[in-house]
């Protein structure tokens, strides 16, 4: 007997086949609104078409009358449940269903069970409800006006529309470096409102039980036992009587962590009538009211010495968070951590101020496919790296890289407090620019110009904090962010493992069984992977921010050791040698002196159950949870070169180099998906995808028409490399997480790109999505473009 070859048996390095993709492509996974319960009833919601009004009267007569109507369900009859307002993921109330006024335009009013969803839609239509219309706020400037209306005048002590105030850094040490500058660069620019669009809509399906006061609520969610918390919360139920189950997701990227209204209502509603009750989403609804993304503004400063040192980096944003703060972030921190801007240089000093404010539109700051707000800092981070370089008159690529951390300065302080692991930055850039053909571009660029053709070419650096997070700093909800994972190995050498995560297109049931097969030796082809069912699963904080590999999967190789610990005692009883003389090889246990005596995981895991040795417990099975000592920190290039049409401001990406370094790579072809689609959605933030808010509040761009999701059509290709590889020091096995990499670090490249073609302009910004007409505003009018609302509603 010999070790096992781990390609063979799909351990780690293998590109392995998502397994899940067998039933996907046959049409046969199961979803939310697949499953049909005897005498289920349906549920649909009335929304506000205003965007701030007071409710003067609802009138639910004529939908009470309407046959096959079984319940109507408005604001006040929640209220006499102690049901009207829920508390969100960042401590801040959130009204169920609207009681004393509207505070954003598609904000659930009332919603109606029926027999099916098109009586209940109907008899939504015959809810007569009487608005005294209010006047709208969309973008903190208004929100922070002399003479604002207090949208939260519901909160006790509420006087204005300020959430909060929250700071980090340096504040002196940054003055210092500022005063010591030979040259400050400013910018000033907005990240625009941004949505998840997951392909499935947000949806649930409650199922009281009266005889047996068990609560089962199937629910398109990312984080099923952060929601079981926040369910026995709010409907005041132990949460061993509530069992969320999350069957199959068609996509969350962050907008199916948050706690809905719809969620609420559907829970109430089969409470009163003893009866399943289902409610599924549209798309309008969607977009409309579930969890933004961005919408944040930011002033930042770079100190800059002639020779292109960075000497100090002072921000200042204002976060939009719409109605309600229901952010989805660790408790500590009010901005997410937007504070791992820069972490990728070696920046002396820096300083962050940030203020949040309340204004009429659906709430926002989910972390769509980012680490909380990680996509925002690094956007600012390389919009004011480009601008300090053009200031200077220096080279994109070399400014950079005078200013990276160097390899042998890891673990790396960073001037915002965090401690970054492990990393070849200049390496990783350097295999980009080689890969793009950067000198030989930068000549026909010049020989282009020449002849009125405009090419452009644009850096993105991204290193993003990802696995938030151990126990000392990081909680939601004071719930700590660690997470787990069960397995049990059956007499006959097969396994099955249980997570606390959530999968919703990251591949989980086939990677984590590579890692199973890694530490264990058992074929990943005899693991399966179960997740999602609060019942069966070990308690976790789900799936979002990319912590599926950084804690999630940390937590798996964990409680394989622990298992391949007992195995070995196992296997000292079978070899009749003490558990001293036991080595260890993939997938069999041999005796030292003796290497050809040996026996296999399956066989300790047969006498597990038939043999085992005086005073050992039968069985092989164990859990983990996994409490991370420090985030994983993945860098990357991003490197776009595009053309522009002055006369039109079209733009095309001619080329896109992606270097990932995410640490040990667990499946490759699921890593270079996992890019591509991070790529796709960063291009479509750039250059496709337009919502916004008109002077009137409303929503402007909640439908396909406007915000596009990207086709094979439009989608440019990528080119992927893979050359550099920083396993991280203190993760089990050296991963470090790739899912939101490039759609965190994506999004500067493209806009650095456009920005460099038409940098004779002295244009410094252009709001995304560098829309056409933007484009060519700047190029002939040769001024900044704002995207920030409100917008002409009849443009």
């Amino acid at each position: 007997m010999t070790a096992l070859d781990e390609i063979k048996i799909g351990g780690l390095g293998a590109s392995r086949k998502r397994v899940e993709d067998q039933r996907f492509i046959r049409g046969k996974g199961n979803y939310t609104d697949d499953i049909v319960l005897p005498g289920m009833l349906h549920m649909e919601i009335l929304r506000s078409p205003l965007a701030h009004a007071r409710i003067v009267s609802i009138d639910t007569s004529r939908a009470w009358q309407i046959p096959g109507v079984h319940l109507v369900l408005t604001g006040e009859m929640m209220a006499t449940r102690n049901l009207a307002w829920m508390p969100t993921l960042s401590y801040d109330t959130q009204a169920v269903l609207a009681t004393d006024k509207v505070r954003f335009q598609g904000q659930e009013v009332a919603c109606v069970i029926a027999d099916d969803p098109y009586i209940a839609k109907d008899a939504c239509e015959a809810i007569d409800v009487e608005y005294e219309p209010l006047p709208p706020i969309v973008n903190p400037e208004q929100a922070l006006a002399d003479g604002a209306p207090v949208i939260r005048d519901d909160k006790e002590g509420q006087d204005s529309n300020v959430i909060y105030n929250w700071e980090v850094g340096d504040a002196a040490g940054t003055e210092r470096a500022f005063a010591e500058a030979d040259t400050i660069s400013r910018l000033r620019l907005h990240y625009p409102r941004s949505h998840p669009s997951p392909i499935e809509c947000c949806g649930s399906i409650a199922d009281f039980n009266r005889a047996t006061s068990k609560l089962t609520v199937y629910m398109t969610t990312q984080a099923p036992h952060i929601i079981r918390a926040a369910v026995a919360l709010v409907a005041e139920l132990p949460e061993h009587m509530i069992r969320i189950i999350s069957p199959d997701i068609g996509g969350g990227f962050g907008n199916k962590v948050p706690v809905y209204p719809g969620y609420v209502c559907s829970i109430l509603a089969s409470i009163l009538l003893e009866r399943p009750v289902k409610w599924i989403e549209d798309k309008t609804g969607n977009l409309i009211s579930t969890g933004f993304a961005r919408d944040i503004y930011l002033d930042g400063e770079l100190a800059l010495r002639n020779d292109g040192k960075i000497l100090g980096v002072r921000m200042h944003v204002d976060s939009d968070h719409g109605a309600f703060f229901s952010d989805a972030q660790p408790s500590k921190f009010k901005i997410g951590l937007l504070h791992s801007a820069f972490a990728c240089y070696n920046i002396p000093a820096g300083h962050i101020t940030a203020r949040g404010t309340y204004t009429n539109k659906a709430p926002g700051g989910v972390a769509y496919r980012c680490s909380f707000r990680v996509t925002e800092a690094m956007f600012f981070q390389e919009r004011m790296i480009q601008a300090a370089a053009s200031d200077l008159g220096m080279d994109q690529a070399e400014f950079r890289r005078m200013n990276l951390v160097r390899d042998d300065q890891f673990p790396f302080r960073t001037p915002f407090g965090f401690l970054t692991d492990s990393g070849q930055y200049a390496k990783c850039l350097d295999v980009g620019l080689k890969a793009v053909g950067y000198e030989d571009f930068r000549k026909q660029q010049a020989e282009a110009k020449a002849r009125g053709r405009l090419l452009g070419l644009g850096i993105s650096t991204m290193t993003e904090p990802l696995g938030a997070g151990n126990s000392r700093e990081y909680d939601i909800l004071g719930i700590k962010m660690f997470d787990s994972a069960d397995l049990k190995v059956h007499m006959t050498g097969k396994a099955i493992l249980r997570t606390g995560a959530k999968t919703q297109g990251q591949g989980h049931e086939t990677t984590w069984a590579q890692i199973v097969a890694h530490e264990l030796g058992i074929p990943a082809e005899d693991v399966v992977v179960e997740e999602g069912d609060t019942d069966t699963a070990p308690f976790g904080m789900g799936t979002y921010a990319s912590r599926s590999t950084p804690v999630a999967g940390a937590a798996v190789a964990m409680v394989s050791r622990k298992i391949r610990a007992k195995a070995r005692k196992l296997a000292a009883h079978l070899l009749e040698v003490s558990e001293e003389d036991v080595e260890w090889e993939l997938g069999r246990f041999y005796v030292r002196s003796a290497p050809d005596r040996g026996v296999t995981i399956q066989e300790c895991a047969m006498a597990a159950y038939s043999n085992m040795p005086d005073g050992m417990e039968p069985g092989l099975e164990n859990t983990a949870y996994y409490d991370p000592p420090n985030l994983t920190w993945p860098f990357a290039v991003y490197i776009v070169t595009v053309e522009v049409d002055p006369e039109t401001g079209v733009w095309d990406v001619l080329n896109m180099v992606a270097v990932d370094d995410c640490g040990v790579r667990i499946n490759p072809m699921i890593v270079e998906g996992q890019i591509m689609g991070g790529l796709t959605e960063a291009y479509a933030m750039a250059n496709m995808q337009f919502i916004t808010f008109d002077a009137e509040g409303n929503c402007v761009g909640s439908n396909y028409m406007d915000y596009l999701l990207p086709t094979a059509w439009e989608t440019p290709g990528y080119e992927l490399h893979s050359e550099v590889v920083t396993p991280s020091p203190h993760h089990p096995i050296g991963a470090k997480g790739i899912g939101e990499c490039a759609a965190v670090g994506g999004p500067a490249a493209f806009v650095n790109a456009v920005m460099d073609a038409i940098a004779d302009t002295g244009v410094r910004n252009i709001d995304m999505p560098l829309l056409p007409d933007r484009v060519w505003e700047a190029i002939t009018k040769r001024h900044d473009v704002s995207g920030a609302p409100p917008v002409r509603s009849d443009d």
